[in-house]
């Protein structure tokens, strides 16, 4: 359901699949032209949902944020599996009422959290899991470009659930706390660049997101005690790099000489590990088919698309506080994964 930016992405990923038919839905009927044009595989087109309920087997929400949770649960009522793109809901009063719909009519309710599936973070994952990095001392997170403003939701929304997601699949915990500063440049009604903490358990994350900065960023840097790694989602042959690089405190036996640089550092190797890669959002939508032929719940269920909107409902209320906000638990579903 709809075929605008992410939409045609899926779109021409779905056509690839040999045991898909592909149905595109989208109320301008100009954008079903240029899907036909570009797929002439696609089954067939139609302007509503309501239309082609009956003929198919599942939907893939990739509308204007807004739109998400109507969608979805139409979708979800009529029986229907469901993968929604991130985030998966405005609200979080919304988020549970699709996950809470998806368990009463038993069927898959799937998060689009792109970079989940993708290899080079999975390998990160494992890095830090192997203890290679020693202890995490904190994320930090850029995601900026030229970008496309969006008219319903602000940057935060927009751009930080991949950042929100990839610390907190990559530290397998979920933040308790957030704080944020945002500021509206061009236009009074949306953030357009904002600074993000997240205070996880054991460690804190770092995020920047913006709409308006001259180049593309796209990157993730893990600093730990031992090492540090940096993943950029821009570079074609070296997305992860590890260094053995870092500072150590140094033992002072003079108290007078303290602030003659108490540290130590140390500099050792640049290692690049190969990751070969796949297209994560082919890796994604075929989990999803996956999931729905096989009836198991998807690594990105529901429940953790409504994770990611419970801590994006901690940016909104620090924004307007300008303090640091809980990320609140959800009040209405019990047993919710807190990690895929």
């Amino acid at each position: 359901m709809g075929y605008g930016y992410w939409g045609s992405k899926h779109v021409r990923v779905l056509s690839t699949m040999p045991d898909v038919a592909v149905v595109v839905v989208d109320e301008h009927v100009g954008r079903l032209e240029e899907a036909v044009a570009y797929y002439p595989s696609i089954e067939r087109t139609a302007t509503s949902l309501a239309d082609v309920i009956d003929d198919i087997d599942a939907v893939l929400v990739a509308t204007p944020p807004a739109g998400h949770a109507e969608i979805a649960l139409q979708a979800i009522n009529a029986g229907k599996h469901v993968l929604v793109e991130k985030p998966m809901a405005t609200s979080v009063a919304d988020a549970e009422a699709m996950v809470l719909a998806a368990s009463v009519h038993g069927v898959q309710l799937m998060v689009g959290h792109t970079f989940e599936y993708n290899a080079a973070v999975r390998r990160l994952r494992e890095i830090i899991r192997s203890g290679a990095l020693g202890r995490v001392l904190y994320i930090d997170s850029a995601r900026l470009s030229l970008g496309r403003y969006q008219r319903d939701v602000n940057v935060i929304w927009d751009l930080a659930p991949h950042d929100i997601s990839i610390a907190s699949y990559l530290l397998d915990e979920l933040p308790v706390a957030a704080s944020v500063w945002g500021d509206r440049n061009v236009t009074p009604w949306r953030e357009d660049v904002a600074y993000l903490r997240l205070d996880f358990p054991q460690t804190r994350a770092f995020v920047h997101v913006s709409w308006l900065n001259p180049n593309k960023v796209r990157r993730t840097t893990v600093v730990g005690e031992r090492k540090m790694a940096v993943y950029d989602d821009m570079s074609d042959n070296e997305r992860i790099r590890i260094y053995d690089i870092g500072v150590d405190p140094a033992s002072i036996d003079d108290p007078h000489s303290a602030h003659e640089r108490p540290v130590s550092y140390r500099t050792g190797d640049i290692v690049s590990p190969f990751v070969p890669f796949h297209e994560p959002l082919m890796t994604q939508d075929r989990a999803f088919v996956e999931s729905v032929r096989s009836g198991t719940p998807p690594e990105t269920p529901g429940e953790r698309g409504l994770d990611i909107v419970r801590v994006l409902a901690a940016t909104d209320a620090a924004l307007v506080t300008g303090r640091t906000a809980p990320v609140l638990k959800p009040a209405h579903i019990a047993g919710v994964r807190a990690v895929s």
